[in-house]
């Protein structure tokens, strides 16, 4: 159950301090704060976790400070879509507004390799209007002798870079902890010039201690990738430990699920589950075509899959597009079959920009033929 309470109500007033000596008193029942950061203000939200089936709705909702009640009946408790849950379902980073209704573009670099490139990738994306990108600085890999990304080394001018062209969000990969603390380190000593979304990998979906340590940071938001061997069920849960340690920034990925039924693609694409998460969660959803198809084919009318793939996720109303791009791809250390030439950026953008008419015409002629 969740008790969302009026926007002035926050710890420091008398009446918050009525309604936790009320709640205090409830059996089994264990309390659990957060509060949700808006444009104008700030808004409390108190979870029960426990045996609350017990409680009534009309009593919790004549508590102190208390606005309106909220039963859960999913599992995902704080990012799910409960019945007469009407919280809004976006929030704002860096001047960015995310949510189930927006689309950004995240095209970059899966991998850092040079200032040079770095540089040429980011100067492509202000030219074109874009402010979001991808850089990787940390890399997983299947092979412990393949490249492992730069690290902490490449920060400082990957942020310096993104403040001279204009970068607003960068999203980027960590796999450990520790990764928080470079980040922010090289954040402040180039005068937080940008903003970093956190990615956590694929590899990294069930790093249970890795999400804990994500989750209880709130400055930063959180791209969850869905694990490629695991149900969806288990991705989302994942999702939750982020949410149910405080941080409520999360952005479901969809990156294709690892079989050889998806050949010759590099994974089976997935992105018929994107109104799925959005039905069953309140979390925006981003697409990954890059790592689901993991080359540069085409089909016979000359269109690269990796483009028909991206319109397949955004017509069905994807709002966040992670896509792989360098200015050399014969020259990428990581992914370069798959990245896409900064030339090809333009026809990508103006592609991106069909589907999602196409999708809004679809949700017109949905609204207008819904019964009433």
């Amino acid at each position: 159950m969740i008790l969302i309470l009026k926007p002035h109500i926050n710890p420091e007033t008398a009446e918050y301090r009525q309604l936790e000596s009320h709640l205090a008193r409830l059996q089994n029942i264990e309390l659990r704060v957060h509060q949700v950061q808006g444009v104008e203000q700030t808004l409390t939200e108190v979870y029960l976790i426990g045996h609350t089936s017990a409680l009534s709705i009309e009593d919790m909702q004549s508590l102190p400070g208390v606005d309106h009640v909220v039963r859960v009946s999913e599992e995902y408790r704080i990012l799910g879509r409960h019945k007469d849950d009407n919280r809004s379902a976006y929030f704002d980073y860096q001047g960015v507004r995310f949510g189930q209704d927006t689309l950004n573009v995240f095209a970059g670099l899966c991998a850092v390799d040079s200032r040079k490139s770095v540089e040429e990738m980011m100067k492509a994306l202000r030219d074109n209007g874009q402010v979001c990108t991808r850089m990787g600085a940390y890399k997983p890999r299947t092979s412990p002798y393949s490249f492992q990304g730069h690290g902490k080394n490449c920060l400082p001018y990957v942020f310096e870079l993104a403040g001279k062209y204009e970068i607003k969000v960068i999203a980027m990969e960590i796999t450990h902890e520790s990764h928080l603390e470079e980040i922010q380190e090289a954040l402040d000593k180039t005068g937080n010039p940008t903003g970093v979304m956190l990615q956590i990998g694929t590899r990294n979906t069930q790093n249970f201690e890795l999400l804990k340590s994500v989750g209880r940071q709130q400055e930063f938001p959180v791209l969850l990738k869905r694990g490629f061997g695991i149900t969806l069920d288990e991705s989302l849960n994942a999702a939750e430990y982020l949410a149910s340690e405080g941080n409520r920034k999360v952005i479901f990925g969809l990156r294709g699920m690892k079989t050889n039924i998806g050949d010759p693609h590099r994974n089976i694409v997935d992105f018929a589950h994107v109104s799925v998460v959005k039905r069953l969660t309140r979390m925006p959803v981003c697409i990954d075509p890059s790592h689901s198809v993991g080359s540069r084919s085409r089909g016979p009318e000359g269109i690269l899959d990796i483009m028909h793939v991206t319109a397949q996720g955004v017509i069905a109303g994807a709002n966040m597009i992670l896509v792989d791009f360098h200015p050399e791809p014969p020259k990428a250390l990581v992914d370069g079959p798959q990245a896409l030439l900064l030339g090809e950026l333009p026809q990508f953008l103006e592609d991106v920009r069909i589907a999602r008419g196409a999708y809004n015409q679809r949700l017109s002629n949905s609204n207008r033929n819904s019964p009433s």
